[in-house]
């Protein structure tokens, strides 16, 4: 029952991603977008029936390689003639044609090296050293590069990430908690220290009276869900798509959503990823092995908790910030890392209680 529903969750949603792509980009080239997408979707399906078939024990032996790939990756970004700056953040590398977000398949790195360590180090997980210090890095150092972009929405998403599957792997409180209240500290420092992001959360706390100024794209997603109500407009009927909100077809595309399709599909697809949780997270309690729950805990976190940061921006309930609605904004790096993290949700579901013969010898 579980992997349906997670290829049901995933092909829908993917599905109206696509048609929600070809509305939301009618001003900026629609064909064009969707030709890009479609790309970028055969791309993902192959990677993520890739990692959904491989071998379990072939991915947690190569995790280090993963994730030392994914750090230099990070790294060449700030490479000159490598790195690609868009609105004043340096987040993609320049692959001729394509542009790749190596901060995406970051996500990927980190949960497969912390699902390793932290499976092979049951016995010291409750250890300073080997149960936290040594987590704490793997995680820090991906934070840490990310933040230099900066993204800093990504870098909140990876920490919480970790922390969880830190958590999870029975880590002692009593360590986690001071370090994230740290860590939580250092991050507002640096959003106070960050005069545009500090601008973001001050227009946040005050919408209407920064509508025409630095929470425009906000406001006009907010405007969009209230025009929407409960049906919606029509498909391709929506103002919002016509300039009017910035990056409409990328972090912003559920306020298209609400304003064309209505309140009934914008609570369908948190439905959807709520079913997706709940029914992959209550399949893995049965788990007696540590590495495929974290394997599968970790990429189904990263995609929820991705999924409930992003409509909490669009809908004003947390302070604007860019992050990818999965499955369904433009962007071929994150669809990628999306189907190659269900990929592994599958792997872990399609291994679970497979029966093992054994020979038994008559005396």
């Amino acid at each position: 029952m579980a992997p349906g529903v997670v290829v049901t969750v995933a092909l829908v949603l993917t599905t109206l991603g696509l048609v929600m792509l070809f509305s939301a980009g009618a001003a900026r080239g629609a064909h064009a977008l969707l030709t890009k997408q479609t790309i970028w979707l055969g791309l993902s399906i192959v990677a993520g029936l890739s990692a959904a078939c491989i071998s379990q024990d072939w991915l947690q032996r190569r995790s280090v390689v993963f994730y030392l790939l994914c750090l230099l990756a990070l790294g060449l970004i700030f490479v000159p003639g490598l790195g690609v700056k868009v609105n004043g953040a340096q987040r993609w590398l320049g692959l001729g044609p394509l542009r790749v977000q190596p901060s995406e398949f970051a996500k990927i790195g980190m949960v497969l090296l912390l699902a390793s360590y932290l499976s092979a180090r049951q016995r010291e997980i409750r250890t300073f050293w080997h149960g936290f210090m040594m987590p704490s890095v793997i995680v820090g150092l991906v934070l840490f590069l990310i933040m230099l972009q900066p993204d800093f929405g990504t870098t909140f998403l990876c920490g919480a990430v970790g922390a969880t599957m830190m958590f999870l792997a029975g880590v002692s409180l009593r360590w986690l908690l001071p370090v994230a209240g740290l860590a939580v500290s250092l991050f507002s420092l640096l959003v106070y220290l960050d005069p545009v992001r500090l601008r973001r959360v001050t227009s946040f706390l005050d919408v209407e009276a920064n509508a025409n100024d630095s929470a425009y794209q906000l406001w006009q997603g907010m405007l969009a869900f209230g025009v929407g109500g409960l049906e919606g407009v029509g498909l391709g009927q929506g103002r919002q798509q016509m300039h009017f909100l910035p990056e409409a077809h990328t972090d912003f595309i559920f306020s298209v959503i609400g304003e064309e399709l209505g309140l009934a599909f914008s609570l369908g697809i948190v439905l959807c990823f709520m079913t997706l949780f709940v029914v992959v997270s209550w399949r893995l309690r049965e788990t007696r092995s540590l590495y495929p729950f974290l394997l599968a805990m970790g990429a189904l976190t990263t995609i929820t908790l991705q999924a409930i940061i992003n409509v909490g921006v669009v809908t004003g309930s947390m302070p604007t910030k860019g992050m990818s609605l999965p499955f369904i904004s433009y962007g071929g790096s994150n669809l990628m890392v999306t189907f190659i993290l269900v990929g592994l949700i599958l792997n872990v579901l399609r291994t679970w209680g497979r029966p093992v013969l054994s020979h038994s010898r008559e005396l």
